[in-house]
């Protein structure tokens, strides 16, 4: 079983949490609104993964961070609050891209 069928949304996870840990830096708007498209674009696929694969503590992490950095009803908090938000958004998403994927059967 290749990795792509095992864990679908690992580039997709690696992406997004490279982009929200850059986040943690002081950076134009414009990065900001593309990491909220990316990262929620990513929680909702690593959601659809997760229900797949019968993984609920991922589906219930990822639907908060879907909400929390969804581009179309932003939540605007401070720089001081998204910081630790973004970093936790960050490991999350790395966590989820090695934890989440489907058992291989045994030979």
């Amino acid at each position: 079983m290749t990795w792509t069928k095992q864990r679908p949304h690992l580039i997709p996870c690696i992406i997004a949490a490279a982009m929200s840990l850059i986040a943690i830096a002081d950076l134009p708007y414009g990065y900001y609104t593309l990491m909220r498209l990316v990262v929620c674009a990513t929680a909702v696929f690593v959601i659809v993964v997760a229900v797949k694969l019968g993984r609920m503590w991922a589906v219930w992490a990822f639907s908060v961070v879907a909400l929390l950095f969804n581009p179309i009803v932003p939540v605007h908090l401070t720089k001081s609050l998204w910081q630790p938000l973004d970093f936790i958004a960050g490991v999350l998403l790395i966590v989820s891209a090695l934890a989440v994927r489907r058992r291989t059967q045994p030979t």
